[in-house]
């Protein structure tokens, strides 16, 4: 299967560990991990925290830092969030070394036990190897079976440890011949990061779905998943990591190969919608730029007589100042949000969820009351949130709800690395967009179309035969493998159950 969907595609069959159907937080996509690691500066360990705080909207379960001194290498990880982590001097004199890698983690395969906390390590013949992944093997299940047959011994139940026994299973003497060999048996949208005795080598799969850049600090090379993370340590950005590509810096600089077959560039379209920060630039597109682009286009095919344009915040604001600018309308923050709600205060108090979305948004009534509103967000998913928020804007005096989509229908669910519901858990899998507008009580409901959302990036439109862009929860035309997905009826992975 090259493309497209396959006839016994069943995406039920593959699916990640959720919270109970009533989080709201089940109602937008999440980033499924951050990379950041340094080559060449004694302060490697403080560089990599500040890179990785810098890259938390990607993954807040967990964080992990190996560091290596020329000795020996230094971990530490566990769960929360990076400055929680990697705040206290007592922990940051512990990772010395001049080279490092971090990792941050959303559990998308394997759950969010702490024994699945990256990066991870492991000692070989050649030396140590600490390795922190990006993304989603979409063969790693079967591969597991494989391994585990022929006497492999897991640690976790994640998809990247598989790569680590593959390179150690490799009959290859260098450490990079053995990434390449484990790398031709996998399939999968990865960004890879590796730390050895002698090197930082990072990787991007064959199709570059994942995001990898490469940056320079003075002296050190810097690998990481986007350039926020270089702007918050003044580091300058050199280019992205081309698909298929693997970077290795080391004492002699850095250096680049290309072992894999050339393949059709998919980079994940999501990055440009969502995932990425507003003020990070990735494959050669400037992300705030691009939702500023994607608004404009979305008021261009969806024009709506209103008198004011609101974000949903905070990711529906650049869409939603392209739309405005565009409609000629007013640009007002109707809903604010309240960036202090921690999941440890929602979690467990069940008496209060009844509260729901006004935990972390509240209306701004004098800017809504008696008015026609058009809302903008970037996306929908189950559409529970989108209720909530609707409901609250019209009990705030709104005259008329409306709401633009700054992305296409999400139709079909990742496999490639970010944590979406079951396709039967998507709105727009279950309803036409007329539905879907009675479901979340909206006036009127409208989407940017695929065309638009490639219009916004710079090109003419999709073309069906060739996309520029993964964008298979808009269509359903997955390009690469679903191995896992496909006739795998047995999915445990462990004996061993942990409270995580």
């Amino acid at each position: 299967m090259a493309s497209g969907r396959h006839p016994s595609y069943n995406p039920a069959v593959l699916s990640t560990p959720k919270r109970s159907d009533d989080d709201d937080r089940l109602d937008k996509f999440h980033e499924e991990c951050a990379l950041f690691g340094i080559y060449g500066t004694s302060d490697a360990a403080a560089h990599s925290a500040l890179g990785l705080h810098a890259l938390q909207h990607r993954g807040q379960e967990a964080s992990g830092i190996v560091t290596f001194d020329g000795r020996h290498f230094h971990n530490h990880r566990a769960a929360g969030l990076v400055g929680d982590i990697f705040g206290t001097q007592a922990v940051m004199e512990k990772l010395v070394g001049y080279s490092a890698i971090g990792h941050n983690r959303y559990a998308t395969t394997g759950g969010s036990s702490d024994r699945n906390i990256q990066p991870i390590f492991a000692d070989f013949d050649f030396g140590g190897l600490a390795l922190a992944h990006n993304g989603n093997l979409t063969n790693a299940y079967l591969l597991r079976k494989e391994l585990v047959r022929i006497g492999c011994l897991f640690q976790s139940t994640t998809d990247t440890e598989v790569i680590n026994h593959l390179i150690a299973r490799s009959n290859y003497s260098t450490v990079v011949d053995r990434l390449i060999d484990a790398l031709g048996r996998v399939k999968g949208a990865y960004s890879l990061l590796l730390l050895t005795n002698e090197a930082l080598i990072g990787v991007r799969d064959p199709m570059g779905v994942r995001p990898l850049v490469i940056g320079r600090l003075d002296d050190a090379w810097i690998l990481t998943s986007e350039s926020c993370a270089l702007d918050i340590i003044g580091a300058r950005f050199v280019r992205d990591v081309e698909p298929g590509e693997i970077v290795i810096a080391d004492g002699n600089g850095l250096r680049s190969i290309k072992p894999f077959a050339k393949q059709k560039r998919r980079f994940c379209v999501f990055e440009h919608i969502y995932f990425a920060r507003p003020d990070s630039k990735v494959e050669g597109i400037g992300v705030y730029d691009a939702r500023k682009n994607i608004g404009r286009e979305l008021a261009k095919e969806s024009p709506i007589p209103a008198d004011v344009v609101v974000p949903v915040p905070d990711s529906g604001v650049p869409a939603a100042i392209g739309y405005a600018a565009q409609s000629g309308l007013p640009f007002e923050l109707g809903i604010i949000r309240n960036h202090y709600v921690g999941r440890t205060f929602i979690e467990p108090a069940d008496h209060i969820r009844h509260l729901g979305v006004r935990l972390k948004h509240n209306a701004n009534r004098a800017h809504i009351e008696g008015k026609r509103v058009i809302l903008v967000d970037d996306s929908i998913v189950r559409g529970t949130t989108s209720m909530k928020i609707v409901e609250m804007v019209r009990n705030a005096g709104a005259k008329e709800v409306h709401m633009r989509i700054a992305a296409p229908p999400t139709t079909d669910p990742c496999f490639y690395g970010i944590d979406t519901p079951d396709k039967d858990k998507l709105l727009a899998s279950r309803y036409d967009v007329a539905g879907m507008a009675k479901f979340i009580g909206v006036d009127s409901l409208a989407f940017v179309s695929i065309d638009g959302l490639y219009r916004a990036m710079g090109l003419p439109g999709r073309d069906a035969a060739s996309p520029a862009f993964c964008d298979a929860c808009f269509t359903g035309d997955y390009p690469i493998d679903l191995d896992d997905v496909l006739g795998v009826e047995d999915r445990q992975l462990s004996l061993l159950v942990e409270s995580a």
